[in-house]
Formats: C-alpha cells, sequence, structure tokens
C-alpha cells in the first residue's frame, strides 16, 4: 500500500489520511511531491494521481483520491481498526463533523494555513472569529456527549480526529485560545489531545527533520 503526500509541514489534507493508515497497523510506503513548486502537479500525476493532487492511496490496482474518500476506504477495508465507532449515531455525528470540516470554514484555512514549524500571533478577520466559535462549539458539543469514553471527539479515536488535528496544529502555531470562543476546557484539552497522539508525534517528527 501506497500513499502519495505533500510537505509535512504544510499539507494538512495529507496528513488526515497519513494518520488513518497509521491507525490501521498496516505497512506502507510513501512517495513525497513537493508543493508550491512550478512542477507539482506535473509530478503529482506521474507518481499516479488521476487529478494532479495529493493525496492519492494507492492499494493494489485500486487508487483513490480525495482525503476523506481515502480515510472511508480505509474504514472498510480494515474495519478490525475501528475507525469509526459501531454504534450507529455516534458514527452518523462523527462523520458530520469530518464532512463539515472537510468542505467548511474557508476563512480559518486562508488567514491561518497549517505550517508546524510556525509560531506566530495574527489579527483575525471576523469570518475567521465565525469560524472558530462554530469549531469550539462543535467540540465541546461531542465531547460533552461523548467524554466519558475517552479523550477523543467521539471517545475513541476516529477519523473525526484525523480531520481535526490540522486545527489543534493551527491554534498552536497561531497563538489562538479555544477560551477566547466559548470554551469552558473540553475543547482546550482535547486540542492538547489531539497533539499528543503517538502518530501525531511522528508526523511532526519527520515534518521537522532536517533534509538528508
Amino acid at each position: 500500500m501506497e500513499i502519495i503526500i505533500g510537505d509535512k509541514v504544510w499539507s494538512s489534507w495529507s496528513m488526515r489520511p497519513w494518520l488513518v493508515l497509521k491507525h490501521t497497523g498496516e505497512a506502507f510506503t510513501e512517495t513525497l511531491i513537493h508543493l508550491r513548486t512550478t512542477q507539482t502537479e506535473a509530478k503529482a500525476r506521474a507518481a499516479g494521481s488521476p487529478n494532479g493532487q495529493v493525496p492519492v492511496l494507492k492499494d493494489g490496482e485500486t487508487v483513490v483520491w480525495d482525503s476523506l474518500a481515502i480515510c472511508e476506504y480505509l474504514a472498510d477495508r480494515f474495519p478490525n481498526a475501528k475507525l469509526w465507532p459501531s454504534d450507529p449515531v455516534r458514527r452518523a455525528l462523527g462523520r458530520a463533523a469530518a464532512a463539515e470540516m472537510h468542505a467548511g470554514f474557508p476563512s480559518l484555512r486562508g488567514e491561518c494555513p497549517m505550517d508546524l514549524s510556525l509560531t506566530t500571533e495574527v489579527e483575525l478577520s471576523e469570518a475567521t472569529h465565525v469560524d472558530l466559535r462554530r469549531i469550539v462549539a462543535l467540540w465541546n458539543d461531542l465531547r460533552g456527549r461523548f467524554g466519558g469514553d475517552g479523550p477523543f471527539l467521539l471517545g475513541a479515536w476516529s477519523i473525526a480526529d484525523a480531520y481535526f488535528t490540522p486545527v489543534a496544529t493551527r491554534l498552536r502555531s497561531y497563538g489562538i485560545l479555544p477560551s477566547d470562543y466559548g470554551d469552558k476546557g473540553a475543547a482546550g484539552a482535547y486540542a492538547e489531545a489531539l497533539l499528543e497522539t503517538p502518530e501525531f508525534k511522528a508526523w511532526e517528527a519527520a515534518a521537522l527533520s532536517p533534509p538528508p
């Protein structure tokens, strides 16, 4: 199994399925496509990306693109990894949260792009404040429902947590405090838990390692 990804410092879309793939425990190889170059699209296509973008998963003759599609494929492919909870309501809420992250929060994405090497503070627009208030409300809601079952959004780790891990890195990189957006503690603790998983730690270590 092979996953085609972008630079680990910047590529939030690559991080999400990579974390999920790590959680399966299956062996895989990585193909890195450097982003922000004139050759990025051509190199991605040469590596097997149908649309010239990353991430892409290659499993034998099967090629899956789009981060959420890859995650769902892995959930089906490796049911024993329990990438979604078995309870249908909890699973539906997790999928709704992941889909909202997948499609939404454009202002936060634009003003605070993921950069694991960055520590700064920025003046945020009202649109980004709206995005952050919604994210904190979503985290507080699901942690309030399922917090007794573990430290993650649905209790145990799931694909939904892969989707919000890059958000946690943005909070850290840009000095954003969940408490400024209605958090009473649950959202901040959740963000910290995301950044302490061994899978994220492995991604981050590789991202910040000097080139060979």
